[in-house]
């Protein structure tokens, strides 16, 4: 059938299965609109108020879901706007695909109003990117797109079209999507060889990443951390794989992880990491990471490999796939003294805070406890981000989602709406400090016009928290430019926003508003006031070994 590029590109999106797209309409993308307006009984498009909310949201949408996110802008500052959404999808490897709409072909390469080159901005930052300048490879590009963004490990791809293409016509055929594939690419003396170290391990411990999550291996994890015997702990981006109730489990590893984690994996006599890149902040000094043990790396992307620490043994592959492979050769182990000695960890180093004040980590406690541990979080960056990853026992994966690589100051509100586009059986809550928020809060008027049942709690200290945590701790209490104690009033810009608002100043009413928020079926904002000056604890000082994890007790001693 005879179609136009932009009709192309909306019976693309609806070929791929998509539901929902988030966007900003402009001068080069109008063509593309205009044939969204005849399918919108179709094609669900979320109006963001700021194309970065667009592709944060399109991140939340694909994080939440598993599916591929899609968002869309026109050219120039509204592609150049998604580019920090595109960073951020790159880094904890999202399926996302970006369009965008440029110039007409004639004016490209002549500094036309609003032309950019947005392939090569977001070329170190995309898995692959296109420019479009004939609407004969038009469909098949945007089948690549998704395909490329999905498979192997997956991450944003961007499709950039000159306007003429978009209003050009050809014929189109449609077909059926490609499969996803995740080809492992480990031999049989390796499986054999990481055998071998499992058996002959006698203190393991399991290290979770985030690649657990998009290979939907929960199931073979936990059979895994089963048949092992093992101690199991997580990254940020791991969070649910493995159950944060399960005796098993030690929480999180890292620059904030548990003394009991990042205590035990020092200790241990062999690591298995799964879908992880043994990234800085969980690793610290890596000439110490883990120094006794050797090193079992499971993972998607060869790339990965012996990267940031060396390993004795790697398999290349899906993980849902590999450790298929490893429970069915895989005899039960027994590891009693070991894993007693890690469970006396645990109970030695707990995770605290101060009881009698109003606080992050309580709030996360009753968040958890009211919805029952069934909610999808989102964070922004910062303190709260820690406290929401050590106080919400995550029992399920997609259900934390927060900006793990790129550290994303106004990630989160864009992408609760977006989770719950994607997942609206669920209760999504982004936990933002007030540092945060300030950066995408006019989101808050996205949600508001279509009325989407977001919770936004606040975690409003007045300061840049985790800055002047710092600037604490090691910039002696010089506090330059982290004071942001200037008269905003959160709850009565989400009002004006067209949300409803609830102050909370005191423990007891944490609670009640958290119920109240659920029970309106609408955007709430919770503007929880706590003390300047609390810290995330324990804490490892950047560069320094995991092993030196110091909580406030520490400190005190030290300071004595």
């Amino acid at each position: 059938m005879l179609l136009t590029g932009a009709e192309i590109v909306v019976e693309c999106l609806k070929e791929q299965g998509v539901d929902t797209v988030f966007g900003y309409p402009g001068g080069t993308i109008l063509n593309v609109y205009d044939a969204l307006y005849q399918h919108s009984n179709e094609i669900n498009h979320i109006l963001t108020s700021h194309e970065q909310g667009a592709a944060h949201a399109a991140d939340g949408y694909a994080r939440a879901t598993g599916k591929v996110g899609v968002c869309l802008a026109t050219s120039g500052p509204g592609a150049t706007n998604l580019v920090t959404g595109i960073a951020t999808a790159y880094m904890d490897s999202v399926p996302v695909v970006a369009i965008t709409c440029n110039v007409v072909l004639p004016s490209l390469g002549k500094d036309s109003f609003q032309e950019v080159d947005i392939a090569g901005i977001t070329m170190p930052i995309t898995k692959h990117n296109y420019i479009v300048k004939d609407i004969s490879i038009l469909a098949d590009t945007l089948r690549k797109a998704f395909t490329i963004a999905a498979s192997g490990r997956p991450g944003p791809v961007l499709v950039d079209i000159t306007k003429d293409v978009t209003s050009n016509s050809c014929e189109f055929e449609p077909q059926k999507p490609e499969a996803v594939e995740r080809p492992s690419r480990y031999a049989q003396e390796e499986l054999q060889a990481a055998l071998a170290l499992l058996r002959k391990s006698k203190k393991p411990f399991i290290y979770v990443g985030g690649g657990a999550v998009i290979s939907e291996a929960y199931k073979e994890v936990r059979e895994f951390a089963n048949k092992m015997d093992s101690p199991v702990c997580d990254t940020l981006m791991g969070k649910g794989v493995y159950d944060g109730h399960d005796d098993c489990y030690t929480g999180m590893i890292g620059m904030h992880g548990t003394k009991a984690s990042n205590f035990g994996v020092s200790e241990c006599d062999l690591l298995i990491a799964l879908g992880a890149r043994f990234s800085d902040r969980v690793v610290g000094n890596p000439k110490k990471f883990a120094e006794n043990a050797k090193v079992l790396h499971i993972d998607i992307d060869a790339a990965e490999i012996n990267k940031n620490i060396k390993t004795d043994v790697s398999l290349v592959g899906d993980l849902k796939e590999v450790l298929g492979e490893i429970n069915g050769q895989l005899e039960q182990q027994n590891h009693k003294e070991w894993m007693q000695h890690v469970s006396q960890l645990k109970q030695q180093f707990p995770l605290s805070y101060d009881e009698p004040l109003l606080s992050c980590p309580y709030i996360m406690e009753e968040i958890d406890r009211v919805t029952k541990g069934d909610a999808v979080i989102t964070t922004d960056v910062g303190q709260h981000q820690m406290w929401a990853a050590q106080f919400y026992k995550y029992s399920k994966p997609r259900t934390l989602l927060t900006s793990g690589g790129l550290g994303t100051m106004g990630y989160g509100l864009g992408a609760c709406i977006g989770a719950k586009m994607g997942r609206p059986d669920k209760i999504c809550i982004n936990i933002a400090g007030d540092g945060c928020f300030r950066m995408n809060m006019n989101e808050l008027a996205t949600a508001s016009r279509y009325n989407i049942p977001i919770i936004q709690v606040v975690i409003n200290n007045h300061v840049l928290g985790m800055v002047r945590q710092w600037q604490t701790l090691f910039y002696g209490k010089r506090y330059s430019q982290t004071v942001l104690d200037d008269g905003v009033d959160f709850c009565k810009v989400a009002e004006g926003l067209g949300c409803e608002a609830i102050r909370v100043t005191k423990k007891e009413e944490v609670a009640p508003a958290i119920e109240k928020a659920i029970a309106m079926k609408k955007p709430v904002l919770l503007d929880c006031i706590i003390p300047e000056d609390d810290k995330v604890f324990p804490m490892v000082p950047a560069g320094a070994p995991i092993s030196e994890a110091f909580d406030a007790e520490d400190l005190a001693r030290a300071n004595q």
